[in-house]
């Protein structure tokens, strides 16, 4: 989906967890205030532990994600909304991707928590590493069941 320049971007990290489900919604409401336009980025990376090969698939069938998160989206936000939020994925570490993609972006929105880690941690590492290194302002959004 092609962005105007001018508007101030609004960039979302999504990871389809509650929590980012309730980032997204943030962005939207933001980007309204502001006239800005949202972006929604998905990352995945397959950690690599010791010497041998990761014990999953590695493949991702990336037309496959891209509907899913486009679906989700949609459930999230409704279709009329959903449609006006422009999406990106990339395989990296979530944090460095949601930085890079965060260049020059009015504000940087991710949940407090993903979909990984344990369930008691307050702060999650991708949501930590980017309120650290954003080079713009960062929102974190907390689910209310957390």
């Amino acid at each position: 989906m092609d962005q105007d320049v001018s508007k101030p971007r609004v960039v979302v990290g999504v990871d389809g967890s509650p929590s980012s489900f309730e980032a997204v919604r943030w962005a939207v409401r933001y980007a309204g205030f502001v006239g800005g336009a949202v972006e929604a980025v998905a990352a995945w990376e397959v950690p690599l532990y010791g010497w041998s090969a990761p014990a999953v698939d590695m493949y991702i069938d990336e037309e496959a994600t891209r509907e899913q998160m486009r679906q989700e989206l949609t459930e999230v936000l409704g279709a009329e909304e959903a449609a006006k939020v422009s999406t990106r994925m990339a395989h990296g570490n979530p944090a460095e991707v949601l930085l890079r993609a965060a260049e020059g972006a009015e504000v940087l929105v991710v949940g407090n928590r993903g979909r990984g880690g344990f369930a008691r941690v307050m702060l999650g590492s991708v949501s930590q590493r980017v309120a650290a290194h954003a080079a713009c302002p960062v929102v974190i959004v907390r689910t209310e069941e957390t």
